[in-house]
């Protein structure tokens, strides 16, 4: 019992830990801390969703367990919201399954498809889960640096060419955790028909495929006519519906990867609480106008922070999807690394963000900015770093040593 457990040991310190530490030990000390750090949205969930599960708990049938995979009537109503959104048919009982959330999808699906020992093709820097999910599962992980072009699918085949044994799967992630880029179909196009050369199964997570700033909306991999081959993806209603706490999510594509994950879910769980999968399924077969809405309240955020923190002397690029920006760390703090730079802002800014080097070595050098607190919390925030950076800027000689010397 002295030597640590094995699947343990394969997972480093959570980079997290310390600025969320850092981040708990100020607010006990009465600081108050602007938490732009977890992608926690604050929003409500809209009004009618609330109302069915309500309407649905007081019913004592639904206390029961329920369907691991997921009622009926969510797989059709998921089914539609595929063939209104991409145009892409789904067989609701063979080709849709439910899922705890896109993370827990992705964890049951890497158990289901992993031998120890098979080797795994991530994106870096990417969401912990399409890393962890499968080195928890005894897999091996081969980095691609994340692109969305011709870069990124000759890293891929160099990956494949150099793996011993060759690579199972590929993770794909448009719109980005963290880095908000995104791809169009025709990338979706090249990446299908490598896989198919390569043997490749191909996970695609697009829980912020609603979460967009222009005229183009995020595509599906599945409208790539073939993917459904190869193809399985992962969606949320967490960030669309504002549903986070209730963990809600799907995974749809081909037959046999579906099946695989309902048998090894079917071993781990009856499926969320039936008045939470009712309200899932009347969010989907609702009106789309609280998506809308959601949308253009993370748009404004988004071009309240990039004004305001610009003109608080941090350019921060305008992400083109997602609920984050994936800033690069101001010139003169670049040394300190993003962890530091991160204990630093909570420390002298009261201004909390997540550390890029937590999504992985090629994170290293950026933050992630969530756009989670209201627009004047997001002015007030700009104010705080203003106020920072011109005393950093007098008298950097005593700021950076001493979060270095915090470090050592």
């Amino acid at each position: 019992m002295i030597e640590e457990f094995h699947s343990i040991k394969r997972l480093p310190p959570y980079v997290f830990a310390e600025v969320n530490r850092l981040k708990a030990d100020a607010r006990a000390a009465g600081a108050d801390i602007i938490d732009l750090g977890m992608g926690n949205p604050d929003l409500p969930t809209p009004q009618h969703i609330v109302d069915k599960l309500v309407e649905t708990v007081s019913k004592p049938r639904t206390h029961r367990y329920s369907a691991s995979k997921g009622i009926p009537g969510l797989r059709r109503a998921q089914a539609r919201y595929y063939e209104r959104r991409f145009g892409v048919s789904l067989n609701p009982d063979t080709q849709v399954i439910a899922t705890l959330g896109s993370k827990e999808g992705f964890a049951n699906m890497a158990q289901a498809i992993t031998a120890p020992g098979d080797v795994i093709l991530v994106p870096n820097p990417t969401y912990p889960i399409h890393e962890f999910g499968f080195i928890i599962s005894g897999a091996a992980i081969r980095h691609l640096p994340a692109g969305n072009g011709e870069d990124f699918l000759r890293a891929l085949e160099r990956a494949w060419s150099h793996s011993v044994p060759k690579p199972r799967a590929v993770v794909l992630n448009y719109p980005s955790n963290p880095t908000a880029m995104v791809c169009d179909v025709d990338f979706y196009k090249e990446v299908v028909a490598l896989a198919k050369k390569l043997d490749l199964i191909i996970l695609s997570d697009v829980a912020y495929a609603e979460i967009y700033y222009d005229d183009n909306p995020p595509p599906s991999i599945l409208q790539v006519p073939d993917a459904m081959d190869v193809a399985v993806e992962f969606t949320s209603l967490s960030k669309t519906y504002n549903m986070p706490g209730w963990r809600m999510g799907f995974a749809v594509g081909n037959e046999r990867l579906i099946g695989a994950l309902a048998r090894v879910k079917s071993y781990l769980d009856y499926g969320a609480f039936t008045p939470i999968q009712v309200a899932a399924a009347a969010a989907l077969n609702g009106p789309d106008d609280c998506i809308h809405e959601i949308r253009q309240v993370y748009k404004s955020r988004r071009d309240c922070l990039v004004e305001s923190f610009a003109r608080a002397g941090w350019d921060v690029p305008p992400p083109p999807a997602t609920m984050f920006c994936w800033a690069p760390i101001p010139k003169q703090f670049q040394s300190l690394g993003s962890v530091e730079f991160s204990k630093l802002l909570i420390e002298k800014a009261d201004v909390a963000v997540s550390p890029g080097i937590g999504f992985g070595e090629y994170g290293e050098g950026y933050v992630r900015i969530a756009l989670v607190e209201n627009e004047q919390r997001i002015r007030q925030a700009a104010r705080n770093l203003k106020r920072f950076f011109s005393q950093a800027d007098e008298s950097l000689h005593n700021v950076i040593p001493l979060a270095q010397k915090a470090n050592g």
